[in-house]
Order: C-alpha cells, then sequence, then structure tokens
C-alpha cells in the first residue's frame, strides 16, 4: 500500500507546523509519510515539544526546515496552518496534488495554554480529516 504524503507548512517550522507532523506521525500509523516546513525557519519551539510530550508524542528529534529542502518532492497533500491573522506569512510550496488551508493561531504569541489549545485543535483537524475520514481536495 502506498502511503499518502502530506506536508504540513507555516511560517518558520517551529510550532503548528512540527506539531502537526509529530501528530499525524503518530495517529496516522503506517498510513502517511509526513513532513513539515516553512519559508523562515527558526527552531523547534520549546513549548511545542513539552506539550506534544504531554500526550506521549516525541518531536524532540524534529528540526525546522526551510521549504526549499523539500523542492523537487510531491506530495498528495500541502497543509498551510499559518493564521488568518498574517495574511500572506504562509509559504507556497509547488509540488502538491492537493492544497489544504487550515488557520490557526501561532501558539508563540502566548504561553503554555496557548500552545496546548492549539495541540488540541491541531489534533482534532488532523484526527477528522486525515485519520477517520477521507482527505478532500
Amino acid at each position: 500500500m502506498k502511503k499518502m504524503r502530506v506536508l504540513f507548512l507555516c511560517a518558520h517550522n517551529a510550532a503548528r507546523s512540527q506539531m502537526a507532523e509529530g501528530l499525524l506521525r503518530a495517529l496516522g500509523g503506517e498510513k502517511f509519510e509526513v513532513a513539515s516546513a516553512g519559508h523562515m525557519p527558526t527552531e523547534v519551539h520549546p513549548l511545542a515539544i513539552s506539550v506534544m510530550r504531554e500526550i506521549g508524542i516525541d518531536i524532540s528529534h524534529q528540526r525546522a526546515k526551510n521549504v526549499t529542502e523539500l523542492l523537487g518532492q510531491t506530495f498528495d497533500y500541502v497543509v498551510t496552518l499559518c493564521g488568518d491573522d498574517a495574511p500572506g506569512s504562509c509559504p507556497f510550496f509547488p509540488g502538491g496534488k492537493h492544497y489544504l488551508h487550515a488557520p490557526f493561531p501561532d501558539p508563540a504569541r502566548g504561553g503554555l495554554e496557548e500552545f496546548r489549545k492549539v495541540r488540541d485543535a491541531l489534533r482534532s483537524w488532523i484526527e477528522q480529516i486525515f485519520v477517520k475520514g477521507e482527505p478532500y481536495a
């Protein structure tokens, strides 16, 4: 069975896209090949690592990547996660078959509770779209 390839994007590849990558990898099992990237990568945010560890998912080995590292690859789904409060901040990736936009606020603007809130919202969305249902275009 061919794995569905999913790429999560946000500006810094530090929190939302990193958490989404870890969540789909953990929840989707062997059905998915998952990556994340951004156009201004920094570092994986320590609070993202912490809140994911709270639910038993270790993303401490993940690293922030520039979207240019993935050029030439194709993905079944490219998912932008940038919040609607920052129009134009999401990177574009040309190698997607289908594109989804799921705006989530940047948890780095808040503290630990904001990271938990975004983590839980991402988990619910990923379960609904990729794990329990059939992804849509």
